[in-house]
């Protein structure tokens, strides 16, 4: 398998990855609860997330970047819904 098609193999898995974000956010609105989703996790992802971000900005390599980028942006999704529909604040 040459070089190229592994990139774009690996583009197109950075940017499907983090849509898997989506239904959970879904999950979430249609619940209206996010009781079944741990805050502790949540924050943490979400911390570590934020924490390997600059890599991914400075990255040369475009599957890194992209994955960073989206990742962050939708994870920041859950973690908004998941604040937002906390039912034992």
């Amino acid at each position: 398998m040459n070089e190229s098609l592994i990139q774009i193999f690996g583009l197109c898995a950075a940017i499907i990855l983090p849509l898997w974000n989506i239904p959970l956010i879904v999950h979430i609105i249609k619940r209206r609860s996010s009781k079944d989703i741990s805050l502790w996790w949540a924050l943490g992802v979400w911390t570590c997330l934020i924490v390997m971000a600059p890599s991914g900005m400075i990255s040369k390599d475009i599957v890194w970047k992209v994955f960073c980028i989206i990742n962050l942006i939708l994870f920041s999704g859950v973690v908004v819904t998941t604040l937002v529909y906390r039912k034992d604040r």
